[in-house]
């Protein structure tokens, strides 16, 4: 009697979890966020969010569709860029201003270079640095949280904005909490660490990425901020801006982040430096979406020079 082997290429060991089931894990940890963004800023809040998850799925059919692709809606992808773009904008944007990033998130960064898992950069971040070019009043227009969303609401300087111009500054209870001016879903510090410790719970993420780019920029920012024209006070930058929501939920995002635990590490310090940089010596107060699209565009670097080579293979390039 014979024996007959069957010879397939790895992984030979798989897990179950599917893209539903991740994409759906990632908006329950933003559901914390979400509804501090409604409770700070009303419900001109949850109108942004509904029209840009509904408007991405929209974009994400009519274009596979388009495309004679299959149908891949049923994934959640789109409705977590969708949720991901609403909380990087302020609440006063115009709605045509919002379809507009979830168009270019979803065909331009995502669908036109094949879908899911084979963008280049984050298509919410990178929708939103197109949109800051695009339309840079309407995407830097604060408001105080409670002062609602129409013509008649107060603008306000943003956490980073007042440290950088000697403005009056907001209590450190002020910035966990999220009773501070700022995107929908960056202002309050608590709600994203809910999401977290959901996130990691799960096992979606891995803690490398938001750790080391978070310490790597209030080090850094420590490190090299003075008491003269920047202010470098740690505490305040980690609580303050995108930071906690760009590492916990983008800086994280599979397709765009390397694959290896040595390459996490290279690219999490890679942007922790550029965000410090950014916030410290250029005239943007921010910087965490630049620096994790930059960072994104090395991604395939990192990958090749940091994934181990397979026994009796040989290192491409």
């Amino acid at each position: 009697m014979s024996i007959q082997y069957t010879v397939a290429s790895s992984p030979h060991i798989r897990e179950g979890a599917t893209t539903r089931r991740i994409m759906g894990d990632v908006l329950i940890a933003l559901l914390p966020a979400t509804a501090a963004s409604v409770w700070f800023f009303g419900l001109r809040a949850l109108l942004l969010v509904v029209v840009c998850v509904l408007t991405a799925v929209g974009w994400e059919w009519a274009s596979r569709r388009l495309m004679k692709r299959p149908d891949t809606i049923g994934d959640l992808s789109a409705a977590v860029t969708g949720l991901l773009l609403a909380l990087n904008l302020p609440v006063t944007i115009p709605l045509w201003i919002a379809v507009v990033g979830t168009f270019t998130a979803i065909v331009a960064i995502k669908q036109l270079f094949g879908g899911i898992g084979q963008n280049f950069m984050n298509p919410a971040l990178g929708a939103r640095a197109i949109l800051v070019v695009a339309y840079g009043q309407a995407m830097t227009t604060w408001v105080a949280p409670g002062a609602g969303a129409g013509v008649d609401a107060i603008s306000i300087a943003t956490p980073l904005m007042a440290l950088r111009e000697g403005g009056d500054l907001p209590s450190y209870l002020d910035l966990f909490i999220g009773h501070v001016g700022g995107s929908l879903g960056e202002t309050s510090a608590l709600a994203i660490l809910l999401g977290f410790v959901w996130l990691l719970a799960r096992r979606v993420i891995s803690w490398e990425i938001p750790v080391l780019f978070c310490g790597t920029t209030v080090l850094l920012v420590w490190f090299l901020g003075t008491d003269g024209l920047f202010t470098g006070d740690p505490l305040f930058h980690l609580l303050s801006g995108g930071l906690l929501l760009g590492a916990v939920f983008m800086a994280t995002d599979y397709s765009t982040s390397p694959v290896s635990r040595r390459g996490k590490w290279i690219f999490a310090v890679g942007c922790g430096l550029l965000t410090a940089v950014f916030r410290l010596f250029t005239s943007m107060p921010e910087g965490v979406s630049f620096a994790i699209i930059l960072m994104n565009s090395l991604t395939p670097l990192l990958d090749r020079m940091t994934i181990p080579v397979s026994f009796g293979g040989e290192r491409n390039g």
